[in-house]
């Protein structure tokens, strides 16, 4: 229905919202200085909570529709919303405070782990080991699921955002060259690879030099891509094998039988099921639609909210 990313535009005379997901995010590192543009939400939890409600908001109202005002107070859906497991209870309460102020009748959360695993149609009501690995924009949670419930997780504040990042510092530092998010994000997406490719790939890159602060245009290589995702690439490994190693003996014999599934955007790297079938030896396959799949998860668990409700935090009043 609706996959926006969590960005917004705001135009700072008055705070109010211009832009949100898309829209907002292609005014990246374009806007005067009167637009800000934010990421409410950093690393799977609330950065800005003002902003993070008006979002809410906006969502909300666009996917349910918009009522007559006159009705607006009677017409607060239900919502469920996914967390990184890790969050304390100080952020599970912020979560679920802005999706009631935003207009929610009710407000549940579900760790991102036990929610990609749903949506990816795995079997998490039997009592068999399922692994999902779930690398997001903010955080990769690895976790092994059972019965409705995790049994044993490990998660890192590693993502695609992160991915990103390194792919921007490697330009700066090895080219002088400053690139953007926008930049750094479509060379992932066109050259980037977990592991070197066997047609080596080249892509133009445009940015300021640091030095001379002109425009410049560089070439750079997919095998340089690989290279500068090393670093993050490894904390994930790092998070994967630690779950691994917490995990009991007959759910692991399950687990080398049936692999670990792979979400997220981030998944959706090329190569990277291959590097961690290579690291682990467990193999590892991307889900059908990766990037949807924690969305997909949230929506079964409100469908099925009395299955759930043991398994999902409960945020005190």
């Amino acid at each position: 229905v609706m996959h926006e990313p969590s960005v917004v535009a705001i135009r700072l005379r008055d705070n109010t919202m211009v832009a949100v997901g898309h829209e907002a995010y292609d005014m990246l590192g374009r806007t005067p200085e009167s637009i800000e543009v934010a990421r409410p939400i950093r690393d799977g939890v609330i950065a800005d909570f003002v902003v993070t409600e008006a979002m809410l908001r906006y969502l909300i109202q666009t996917v349910a529709g918009d009522p007559n005002p006159l009705f607006r107070p009677l017409f607060r859906p239900k919502v469920m919303i996914s967390t990184p497991r890790g969050v304390t209870s100080v952020e599970e309460r912020a979560v679920h405070d802005a999706a009631m102020q935003a207009g929610a009748g009710a407000a549940y959360l579900i760790p991102e782990p036990l929610a990609a695993a749903y949506g990816a149609g795995l079997p998490i009501g039997t009592p068999t080991g399922n692994m999902v690995v779930d690398m997001g924009g903010g955080t990769t949670e690895a976790a092994v699921v059972s019965m409705y419930d995790i049994v044993v997780w490990s998660s890192v504040r590693i993502g695609g955002n992160r991915f990103d990042e390194a792919i921007i510092n490697y330009v700066r530092k090895k080219y002088n060259l400053l690139i953007g998010e926008q930049t750094a994000e479509e060379i992932k997406i066109g050259i980037g690879s977990a592991l070197p490719m066997e047609d080596e790939r080249f892509m133009e890159v445009r940015g300021r030099d640091q030095v001379t602060g002109l425009p410049k245009i560089i070439q750079i290589s997919s095998s340089e891509v690989t290279e500068a995702l090393q670093e993050p690439l490894q904390a994930v490994i790092s998070t994967v094998r630690a779950t691994l190693e917490k995990t009991p003996p007959e759910l692991a014999a399950d687990i080398i039988d049936r692999g670990m599934v792979l979400t997220g955007g981030s998944s959706q790297l090329r190569s990277v099921a291959q590097l961690l079938t290579q690291e682990t030896g467990v193999p590892a396959y991307v889900a059908e639609n990766p990037i949807a799949c924690v969305a997909l998860g949230a929506g079964r668990a409100l469908e099925n909210y009395e299955i759930m409700r043991r398994s999902l935090p409960i945020v005190p009043e």
